[in-house]
C-alpha cells in the first residue's frame, strides 16, 4: 500500500487533485452558480513527480469542497418565467422627475384660490382659479419635455373658454354642462389622445391621476424641506412679514378713508371662522386637482395602447343587404317627410286626424331616438364592413353615405316638429336642451360623411371638439334669455304666455321679461327680484348677467299685489295653430 502511495496509483487516486500553488491562476467559478444544478466530478489529471517525493494526500476530498446550493435543484426542471408587465402598466408612464419649484407654487396658489374665491359661488372665479393650475400643467410638461401640439393648445384653450360661460350666464344649467365640458377639455389636452376609446378615456383621465398628484408633490416638498431647510425658513418669514404689514397698513388706510374701505372690502373675500371647514375642503380640492394636471401632464397615460379589434369582415350580400333594405325605408319616410316640409300640413292632418301641435309632439321623441340608433347602425356596420378591395371600400361609403344623407333629412324633419311645436306651446328648457342635442348629431353625422371622403383619422377629435364648440355655443346664447325672448313674443301675437314657469328662470331672462306690460312684467320678475335680493354675491362670483338684472331691477322695481299677478294669468293659446284645448297645460 505505501508503494502504491508513493507511486501515485491507490484507490484514491481518481479522488485526488494537486494545491494549487502561488502561480496558479483563481479556481474557476462553480458551475451551481450559472445554472443553479450541480455537475458531475471529473477526474483530475494526474500531475507528475519528481523521484523520491510522495504525494501529499488531500486535506478535505474534492466533493466536499465543491459548494452545496442553498436550494436543492428542481427535480421536474419546471420552468419558472418572469411575470410580464399587464396591460395597465404598460400604460402607464414611468415615475416623473422631482416637482419643480414653479409647478408646485402654481399648484399652491390654485388651493388658496380656491379656499378663497370659491366658496361664495360660481363666476370670473373659475377662471381665476383655473389660470395657475394651467400654468402648473404647463411648466410641469415642458420640465418633461413635451412639446406644445395644436390639438393640445386647441383643447386647452377651448377649456378656458368654457369657464367664461360662468362669468356671462346666471342660469346653472348651462354653467354646470360647461364646467364639466371644461374639465373634459382639460384632460384631453394633458393626455393628446386620438382614437375614439383614447379620447373618451382621456376626457376623464384627470379623475385617475389624482392620488399620483398628491403622492408626487408630497415627495417634491419633502425633497425640498431635506435640501433647502435655512433658505425655505427665510421664505416664510418673508411672507410672514408681507401679510403683517398688509393688514397694518391696509387697516390704517381703510379707517382713514371710506371709499378706500368699500373698495378693500369688496375686494377682499368674506371669510368667516364658520365657513373653515367648506374653505378648507375647497383648499384641498384645488390643490389635488392642480397637482393631478400638472402629473398628467409630466407622465401622461397613453389610452391609445388600449386597442380594439375590429370585427370579423363580413361578406358583401351579408353586409349590404339589411342596410340597403334600411335605406329604402329611410327613402320612403324621407319622400313623405318633404311633402310635409313643403307645406302640406292641411292635408297631413285631416289623413291622421291629428291637431297641429299633436302632429309636432308626436313624432319629435321618435325621430331623436332614430338619429341616435341610426349612429349606432353606422358604428357596427363600419365595424363589420367588407374591406381589403377597392370594391369593397367603394361599396361601403355608398350605402352609409346614403344612410348619412337620409338621416341628415330625418334630423331636419325632428327640427322642424319642434319648431312646430314651440310655436303652438312657447319655448321651454326641455325643448331647446333636445333640440340642441338634436342638431348636435345632425353634426357628428355630417362629419362621418365628411370622414368617408377624407379619412376618419381626424373623426374621434372632430366629433370631441363639435361638442365642445356645442356646449360652449348653448352657454353664450343665453338659453334662459332666449326662452324668455320667444315667450314674450308669442305673447305679442297669441296673447298667451305662462308667467309661473318664466318667473323660475334665472336673471338672464330679465332683460326680456322687462319688456313685459304690467302687470304681467312685474309677476315674471317677482320671484327673480326676489332671489336677487336674497343672495349677495362678491364681484368674483357675480355674473354678467346677473349684474344686468340688478341693474334693470333697481331702475324699476317688480312692486305688484298677489292678486293682480293671480288675475293677470293667461292660459295657452292656439294663434290659430289647433291646439288641443282639453290639454291646456302641457309639462314637456
Amino acid at each position: 500500500m505505501r508503494a502504491a502511495l508513493r507511486q501515485g496509483r491507490g484507490p484514491m487516486s481518481d479522488h485526488t487533485s494537486p494545491r494549487p500553488g502561488p502561480s496558479d491562476g483563481p479556481e474557476p467559478p462553480d458551475s451551481t452558480e450559472r445554472t443553479g444544478t450541480p455537475q458531475q466530478d471529473t477526474p483530475a489529471k494526474a500531475q507528475p513527480e519528481s523521484p523520491g517525493t510522495a504525494a501529499e494526500p488531500p486535506r478535505t476530498p474534492a466533493y466536499a469542497r465543491q459548494n452545496v446550493p442553498q436550494h436543492p435543484a428542481d427535480p421536474w426542471r419546471r420552468h419558472h418565467p418572469q411575470p410580464q408587465p399587464s396591460a395597465v402598466s404598460k400604460l402607464r408612464p414611468a415615475e416623473p422627475a422631482v416637482i419643480s419649484a414653479a409647478t408646485l407654487c402654481c399648484a399652491v396658489a390654485a388651493a388658496v384660490l380656491s379656499a378663497l374665491l370659491l366658496g361664495d359661488g360660481l363666476g370670473v372665479n373659475a377662471l381665476i382659479v383655473a389660470v395657475p393650475a394651467a400654468l402648473g400643467a404647463h411648466f410641469a410638461a415642458r420640465t418633461a419635455g413635451r412639446r406644445l401640439r395644436p390639438w393640445t393648445a386647441f383643447w386647452a384653450l377651448g377649456g378656458l373658454a368654457l369657464l367664461a360661460v360662468p362669468a356671462l350666464r346666471d342660469a346653472g344649467w348651462p354653467v354646470f354642462l360647461a364646467v364639466v365640458s371644461a374639465l373634459a377639455l382639460g384632460s384631453l389636452a394633458l393626455h393628446g389622445s386620438r382614437g375614439w376609446l383614447g379620447v373618451f378615456l382621456g376626457s376623464l383621465g384627470l379623475l385617475c391621476a389624482v392620488a399620483d398628484g398628491l403622492a408626487w408633490g408630497g415627495r417634491g416638498v419633502r425633497s425640498r424641506l431635506n435640501g433647502s431647510q435655512k433658505r425655505l425658513g427665510g421664505v416664510i418669514r418673508s411672507l410672514g412679514v408681507a401679510v403683517v404689514l398688509l393688514v397694518v397698513f391696509g387697516a390704517l388706510f381703510a379707517s382713514a378713508d371710506a371709499a378706500f374701505a368699500d373698495v378693500l372690502g369688496s375686494l377682499m373675500p368674506d371669510v368667516s371662522v364658520s365657513d373653515s371647514p367648506w374653505r378648507l375642503l375647497l383648499f384641498v380640492t384645488g390643490l389635488a386637482g392642480a397637482l393631478a394636471a400638472g402629473y398628467a401632464a409630466a407622465a401622461p397615460v397613453r389610452w391609445d395602447g388600449i386597442t380594439v379589434r375590429p370585427g370579423k369582415a363580413r361578406g358583401r350580400l351579408e353586409w349590404a343587404l339589411p342596410l340597403i333594405v334600411l335605406d329604402l325605408l329611410f327613402a320612403v319616410f324621407v319622400t313623405v317627410q318633404l311633402t310635409v316640409l313643403l307645406g302640406g300640413y292641411d292635408k297631413v292632418m285631416a289623413a291622421t286626424d291629428l291637431s297641429y301641435s299633436a302632429y309636432a309632439r308626436q313624432g319629435f321623441w321618435q325621430l331623436l331616438w332614430a338619429t341616435v340608433l341610426t349612429l349606432l347602425v353606422i358604428a357596427l356596420a363600419l365595424r363589420w364592413a367588407p374591406r381589403g378591395r377597392d370594391g369593397d371600400r367603394t361599396l361601403v361609403r355608398a350605402v352609409l353615405g346614403a344612410l348619412c344623407l337620409l338621416t341628415l333629412t330625418v334630423v331636419a324633419s325632428a327640427l322642424r316638429r319642434m319648431d312646430l311645436y314651440v310655436d303652438a306651446y312657447g319655448l321651454t328648457r326641455l325643448r331647446i336642451s333636445v333640440a340642441a342635442v338634436e342638431l348636435w348629431l345632425g353634426v357628428v353625422i355630417a362629419l362621418i360623411m365628411a370622414a368617408g371622403f377624407f379619412g376618419a383619422r381626424l373623426l374621434p377629435r372632430a366629433v370631441a371638439a363639435s361638442a365642445a364648440v356645442g356646449v360652449l355655443a348653448f352657454g353664450l346664447i343665453s338659453p334662459d334669455g332666449l326662452i324668455a325672448e320667444q315667450n314674450v313674443q308669442r305673447y305679442r301675437v297669441d296673447r298667451s304666455i305662462d308667467v309661473d314657469y318664466l318667473g323660475g328662470l334665472s336673471a338672464d331672462a330679465v332683460p326680456a321679461l322687462d319688456k313685459l306690460p304690467e302687470p304681467l312684467r312685474s309677476c315674471a320678475l317677482r320671484d327673480i327680484e326676489r332671489s336677487l335680493d336674497e343672495g349677495d354675491a362678491p364681484w368674483y362670483a357675480t355674473s354678467w348677467g346677473e349684474a344686468r338684472a340688478r341693474d334693470i331691477l333697481r331702475k324699476r322695481s317688480a312692486d305688484v299685489a298677489e292678486e293682480y299677478c293671480d288675475a293677470s294669468r293667461t292660459g295657452a293659446g292656439d294663434g290659430g295653430r289647433g291646439v288641443d284645448e282639453s290639454d291646456p297645460y302641457d309639462p314637456y
